[in-house]
């Protein structure tokens, strides 16, 4: 790989890792409609485990609004790592990756989520990142062969 593109890749993976460091601010401090405001005005959440699939902003408020009392009383926080980036054109990346949700009282006892692998689609719009869709699946052990 020529410098050039190492430096482009370098710089893909800082805007990525930056997008979804303010994406899950505002999630963890239960800002529904400014993590809204992070997915395209048709943005697709597919939790596939569930087989509940939310379309548009408008809805996506509306479930994640539903689901505040879940989070009375703790402290959420999104541990997303292990992220492969691919670049599907100068304005699509495809991105994978592994996320754990803690959740943590007033005493400090802290409890896990299930784990997940998420499928993302972000796309460029006016050069900032947004989420046009996101798959989620929920961790099943995997079977030995």
């Amino acid at each position: 790989m020529s410098p050039a593109n190492v430096a482009a890749n370098v710089a893909v993976h800082i805007e990525v890792q930056t997008f979804y460091a303010r994406q899950m601010r505002l999630l963890d401090a239960l800002d529904v409609e400014g993590y809204a405001q992070t997915f395209t005005e048709d943005g697709v959440t597919d939790h596939a485990h569930r087989s509940e699939k939310v379309e548009g902003r408008a809805a996506l408020i509306a479930g994640a609004s539903a689901a505040l009392p879940r989070y009375k009383g703790v402290a959420v926080r999104h541990w997303n790592d292990h992220y492969l980036i691919e670049e599907v054109d100068e304005n699509t990346l495809n991105v994978s990756y592994a996320s754990l949700v803690t959740r943590t009282t007033a005493d400090g006892q802290v409890s896990f989520e299930p784990t997940f692998s998420i499928e993302d689609v972000l796309v460029r719009i006016d050069g900032v990142l947004y989420t046009k869709s996101r798959t989620i699946h929920r961790d099943l052990p995997v079977q030995a062969a």
